[in-house]
Parts: structure tokens; sequence; C-alpha cells
């Protein structure tokens, strides 16, 4: 019997290595197909490929350089996460066509995407996306500190940063006539953010429709915390001669522009608990429960300040 034990033991050890050496020799060879694909437009240096018996594969210290610029972009880690090993075993199948069925949940792990704020490529970002929105305001001081477009770089080193490291998680449940994403996103020292969004349908067969591919929205669950960026943003808009009443109101405009630019108007429900969380409480919580599942197409074709009431959006600070 104790033989048996061990060679059972032995025969497990010998399929876990060799399963772990295929699914490592498949993303070592997806990785080089990839690189050779992006070498046009940039290069790409990673030192290896790891993965766990919990279910987690990843590119392990990732190096990206974008062809025309100087700094590069570090990743510690990227890749997918599971419900255990074998299910990585599983999603393998399904990437080639060889299986037909999902995991119970799969999801994308980023960790420790840093970009230094004075890095090249985040400077041609920033002005892109003032030429986006045509910003005519972006350097009066109010929009600056308040970020209404976006931190600049020269305003993210005011605020006493000298790099953005985020990290973020998305997992996607499949739930019979609904599937699930649940999103993690963390910057270092300025914000939290823990979402979950339920969608109708089943997955595959939603993925499977390519191009016509239409979501519908059918609730949400957001969490935002503030970690420092808060208090820094009101120093800093102090430094630039906004008085507190001042910097209160250069952040609400900068809120209300986010939605305004997503077709949303806020209104009091939205906008009045954001106030709170400004001026002094640590999470805002945002709530969605449209009476039926919406389609994202839909949602344009309402007046921006009747959209509120189709999602039943809500908010609290705490």
């Amino acid at each position: 019997m104790k033989r048996l034990i061990v060679w059972a033991i032995l025969m497990g050890a010998i399929a876990y290595g060799g399963a772990k050496f295929y699914l490592h020799k498949e993303v070592s060879n997806a990785m080089d197909m990839a690189v050779m694909m992006v070498s046009p437009y940039a290069s790409i240096q990673y030192d290896g490929v790891a993965s766990t018996m919990s279910g987690e594969l990843t590119v392990e210290d990732v190096i990206v350089r974008v062809k025309g610029f100087r700094d590069e972009i570090y990743i510690d880690r990227v890749g997918i996460n599971t419900p255990n090993f074998f299910s990585l075993l599983e999603l393998s199948d399904l990437m080639t066509m060889q299986g037909n069925s999902m995991p119970e949940y799969f999801g994308f792990i980023v960790e420790g995407l840093r970009i230094p704020v004075d890095a090249d490529y985040f400077h041609e970002v920033y002005e892109l996306t003032l030429a986006e929105h045509d910003a005519s305001d972006a350097r009066e001081a109010a929009a600056e500190c308040a970020g209404k477009y976006g931190f600049s770089p020269q305003a993210l080193a005011d605020l006493g940063y000298t790099e953005q490291v985020i990290s973020m998680s998305m997992t996607v449940r499949d739930q019979e006539s609904k599937y699930t994403i649940d999103m993690a996103v963390n910057m270092d020292d300025m914000w939290e953010l823990d979402a979950k969004i339920a969608l109708s349908g089943n997955i595959l067969a939603e993925m499977s429709k390519g191009a016509l591919y239409r979501p519908r929205f059918g609730a949400l669950n957001l969490e935002f915390t503030d970690q420092s960026l808060n208090d820094r943003v009101e120093i800093y808009c102090g430094k630039r001669g906004l008085s507190p009443a001042e910097t209160l109101q250069a952040q609400m405009d900068a809120f209300k522009y986010s939605g305004e630019s997503n077709g949303i108007e806020f209104d009091d429900l939205i906008l009045e608990p954001y106030q709170e969380f400004l001026e002094g409480k640590s999470k805002l919580f945002v709530t969605a429960r449209p009476t039926k599942p919406i389609a994202f197409s839909q949602i344009d074709l309402y007046k921006p300040s009747d959209v509120p009431a189709l999602l039943k959006l809500e908010a609290e600070a705490q």
C-alpha cells in the first residue's frame, strides 16, 4: 500500500509537471508570436511565465518600449486567473477551439503597471486627450488642479507623485441567463475602485455574435475609495490660488464634465453624495438598477438629463 501511495504521488507530480510545461510552452509561444506581431510598433521583453495551483497564469516582469518614444512601460506581472490549475487547461482548450465550456469564472490580472509622470509617451497621450476634448480651458488653474481632463504630468508632480502605479483585475462569471463582471482597480496612494456589473445573456453565445454583440446592462454596484488624492488636490488648488470653495466647485465641475462626456447629466441623487465625498468622506457608493436590462446603444437615444432616471442611478457617501 505504501508503495502504491508513493507511486500515485509520483505520477501526480509528473502529470502536473507535464501539464505545467505544456501551459508554459503554449504561453511562451503565444508571447513570442505577440512580440513578433507588434515589433513594427513596439518591443516587448519579459522574464518568464509562472502558474499556480490556484489557477493563475502570468507573464512576469514585462518591459514595453513603444517605437518613437524613449521611455519604457513596466509591468510587474500580467495574466489570467481561473478557479484552479485544471481550469487553466480547460481555458487553454477553449482558446484553441478544442473545448466548448467555460470555467466557472475567468479573469485578467495586471499588477504593478508603472508610468513615470515625466514619461514622454504620457505627455503625448495627455496632449492627445486635450485635443480630443477641444479643451480650451485645460491650462486654467481650476481645470488643471481638479483634473478635469485627467491630471497633466506637471499636475501629478505637483500633487506629489513621481509615478502612477496601477494594478487591476477583472473577473467574468457566467450565471445561466446573465454574466457578471467584477473589477478592482488600484492607483497607489490615489484611489481604489471596486465594481460589479451584471449583463444579460450567456457569455459564449454573446461573444459568438462578434461585431453584432450588443451587451445589455442589468445592474451596477460601485465602491470608490479615496486614498489621499482629495487632500492633495485641495492643497494643490490652494497653491494655484483657489479658495476652498473654488476648489470644491472645480472638482464638482470636473465630475459633471466626466458625466457629460459619457452622455449623462448627473442629478442631485449623485451630485450631493459626491460633494459629501469631496468634503471629507472617504468612500462613495454608486448603484444602478434599471427596471429591465437595457442595451448600451439604446442609452445614447435618451437625453443626458433622463439617463440617471433610466438607470435608476443613486449614490451614497460614507
